[in-house]
């Protein structure tokens, strides 16, 4: 135990409100840490407080939402305290702590203490076998879409004879014409029983089952787990709050971190209302509100203040500030989006001094970059796309692991698949279907089908199989390997062993060199896997173990290979939990921020949550653009400014706008006065007025055979209703405001809409 005087120590370096955060132990709480308030640090100081209050580590469990932030919280209370205490806390994200209390007790699931755990792309791929198998239209059943509609399922807790009954599923699939998502649900789960495999829904879903169906096993865990903490509340989901919930019975030493200003992936799951609700779950809760935000200068926090509190379902605070007051946000239209693109290099080529570490190009959607990639590379800028392909998603590294797993879970068939051609052993595509398809009818995985061909009646010829045969020899071999040599050891053997070494090595191509590098280097973060083990204390560590955390790993926690100083282009869902000195949000334009996809009032909340995210990632300096039109589908469309503009405070704003970039070559010409105020704002529901000074904007309505309120059809777009006609007074054309059913709300040149009455 530490000292009085350690203790006091500590939390010095805390602000009043984090000090009693800390230190109020017994009983729930709720954080609500506003953006850049150091919700961190209160974190670990929380847990570093339990352990020196005597608490053992084995009784506190911190759950997080990415590996990279357990092991900074790990790396951060070992520096506070005894590394030894900090050794055996239970912390990591949901996934990878559900994994760990599962394989003790697996077989109470219906599973063995082997099983492997299905990524997405293992998923997919599963998903598309069997869109094939029943002959659906891969065009309507994309893997992506069907395996979306399960997750979604999964997380409200609606199991697959459930989904067959729920009439607004039914409804929503009827409409994406996707009849058999209920079919494909039920086989999807039984192939992932009958391969031995969970997919990372099925981690979260059968650890709720294991303590409903095992009252022993929950009471062991909750007597165990004396204090929870969890991370980001705001993200989590219905089948995350039911898991927490339950773990935290019946003492209900329950702290929860987050943010509901920054909740911001629903279509992930997440659900805001565990996180705005808990103070009525939990009527003796305490509340913290962690609002001095360390991050950025005033002007940025009173300028995201004045977005945030235009949300109607929020916990009220008001971040505050002592930084210097700041630059005022910078507010930026451009002719088009190529203008925008190239602007906003011009910026950062001017202010390089600072270090191309200090940008950030934050946008909505992912499309967005292209433009903004190029006009980057023509004034020989560098960047990097954050969230790119990452390592463990390479084909060569996914084959390589493949074999590792095939290795240690015998019906694990998504990996055979995977492995089975690489390196070529003469068993082709016509000789898997076979298989697959043989041990399907005789409900077998594939290699028990490989192993005794002959007793299933497999149809293939003397030859093909005793290729088969001897491949499964193979794997067999292999199993029996795993359970004696570390992890490091096997893999080496595995990989060498199997040819996988050596039919890289012989391709002396740039590529086939890069894989192999690739390989060596899968080889090298094993063997520093099982020396991080070692030095924790842990004696012999089994393959399987470096497979859990891989397969756990998410996107930020993969390290980027260049760390050269680079600026940094990535959306705004990418950018939550990261900080600039200088962020760059383009794009602010209806149907684009807020998205064309965002209608109903919590949708429209969330998005203005995420501009609220975008804003508080920069320290110094905000810069905010849109471009009067966007280039789309092989033609350029106008666009209209976001709605959000004009819930910023003006006086946060620096409206006195610098020239439009000029000597843009190639780009047809296109009336463009960027020192005349845009026109308002117009929607069937409310009225905006313009983000910029008074005095000009939209002129009187044109002669036209359409007023508000004509339903139109038009040859693209579809049906939809008129908002308005009116004169544009920045460019002298007349215009037509339509929200269409499917498309959202468009603007077009009257004198070119061509549509019919409805």
């Amino acid at each position: 135990m530490h000292t009085f005087y350690q203790l006091m120590n500590f939390l010095d370096a805390l602000n009043t409100v984090q000090q009693q955060a800390v230190t109020y132990t017994e009983g729930p709480s709720l954080i609500v840490a506003g953006a850049g308030s150091g919700k961190t640090r209160v974190l670990t100081y929380r847990i570093a407080y339990l352990l020196s209050q005597g608490v053992p580590a084995s009784r506190i469990m911190a759950l997080t939402f990415t590996n990279k932030a357990a092991r900074e919280m790990k790396e951060r209370v070992a520096r506070l305290v005894d590394v030894s205490d900090a050794r055996y806390l239970m912390m990591g994200t949901f996934h990878s702590i559900c994994t760990r209390l599962i394989r003790p007790h697996a077989e109470l699931l219906g599973y063995t203490r082997d099983f492997t755990i299905y990524d997405t792309t293992d998923s997919k791929s599963l998903i598309k076998a069997i869109c094939k198998e029943r002959s659906l239209d891969e065009k309507i059943y994309k893997p992506a879409a069907v395996l979306s509609r399960i997750s979604m399922a999964k997380n409200s807790g609606i199991s697959p004879r459930e989904y067959g009954m729920n009439q607004n599923l039914l409804r929503e699939d009827r409409e994406a014409r996707m009849y058999e998502v209920t079919t494909v649900y039920e086989l999807y789960q039984a192939r992932l029983k009958a391969a031995n495999a969970m997919d990372f829904d099925d981690l979260l879903i059968n650890m709720i089952r294991l303590l409903e169906t095992s009252p022993e096993v929950c009471a062991r865990y909750q007597e165990q787990f004396q204090y929870i903490l969890v991370d980001e509340y705001q993200d989590t989901n219905y089948i995350q709050f039911l898991l927490v919930k339950k773990l935290a019975e019946p003492q209900n030493n329950i702290c929860v971190v987050g943010d509901d200003a920054q909740s911001i992936y629903s279509f992930r799951g997440a659900d805001i209302r565990n996180i705005l609700n808990f103070q009525r779950l939990y009527p003796q809760a305490k509340l913290f509100k962690l609002e001095q935000n360390y991050r950025s200068t005033q002007t940025i926090v009173n300028a995201a203040n004045s977005l945030i509190h235009k949300n109607v379902n929020q916990i009220e605070k008001t971040v505050f500030s002592k930084k210097e007051e700041g630059q005022p946000l910078s507010l930026q239209p451009y002719m088009d989006d190529r203008t925008e693109a190239l602007g906003v290099a011009t910026k950062i080529q001017k202010m390089r001094h600072r270090g191309y570490d200090s940008f950030a190009v934050l946008y909505r959607t992912n499309a967005q970059s292209r433009v903004i990639e190029g006009e980057l590379r023509k004034l020989n800028i560098p960047y990097r796309i954050y969230g790119g392909t990452s390592f463990y998603q390479r084909k060569e590294i996914k084959d390589a692991l493949g074999y590792l797993r095939l290795s240690v879970n015998a019906r694990d068939n998504e990996a055979l698949l995977r492995i089975v051609g690489f390196p070529g052993r003469g068993i082709g595509e016509t000789t898997m279907k076979k298989v697959s398809a043989n041990a399907i009818e005789h409900h077998r995985c594939y290699l028990d089908v490989m192993r005794s061909p002959d007793d299933t009646g497999l149809e293939v010829n003397a030859a093909t199989k005793k290729k088969l045969q001897t491949f499964a020899l193979l794997i067999d071999g292999y199993h029996d390997a795993s359970e004696s040599m570390d992890a490091f050891a096997f893999a080496e053997m595995v990989l060498r062993t199997s040819g996988v070494l050596t039919a890289l090595a012989l391709d002396r191509t740039q590529e086939g060199i890069d894989r192999a590098q690739n390989v060596q280097e899968l080889l090298n973060a094993i063997h520093e896997f099982v020396v991080q083990r070692a030095n924790e204390g842990i004696d012999f560590t089994p393959v399987t173990d470096f497979l859990s955390e891989v397969s756990l790993l998410t996107d930020q926690d993969e390290n980027l290979a260049d760390t050269s100083e680079r600026v940094t282009l990535m959306t705004v869902h990418a950018a939550k939990g990261l900080e600039f000195p200088v962020v760059f949000i383009v794009g602010m334009e209806e149907n684009l921020f807020p998205s064309q996809f965002a209608v109903r009032p919590q949708e429209i909340e969330e998005e203005r949550r995420l501009l609220y995210v975008a804003i508080t990632r920069a320290m110094d300096q905000c810069y905010l653009s849109f471009a009067r039109q966007r280039f789309r589908n092989g033609s350029f469309s106008f666009a209209s400014p976001s709605r959000f503009l004009n819930d910023i405070d003006k006086r946060y704003f620096d409206l006195q706008r610098p020239a439009p970039v000029t000597n843009v070559p190639n780009i047809p010409h296109i009336p463009s006065t960027p020192n005349i105020p845009t026109p308002p704002i117009t929607h069937s529901y409310t009225k905006f007025s313009s983000p910029f000074p008074s005095g000009e904007g939209r002129g009187e309505a044109p002669a036209s055979p359409w007023k508000a309120g004509d339903r139109v059809a038009h040859r693209v777009f579809g049906q939809g209703e008129v908002l308005r006609v009116y004169r544009d007074e920045v460019t002298e054309n007349d215009k037509i405001e339509i929200r269409f059913d499917t498309q959202g709300v468009k603007t077009l040149l009257l004198s070119h809409a061509k549509l019919d009455r409805i």
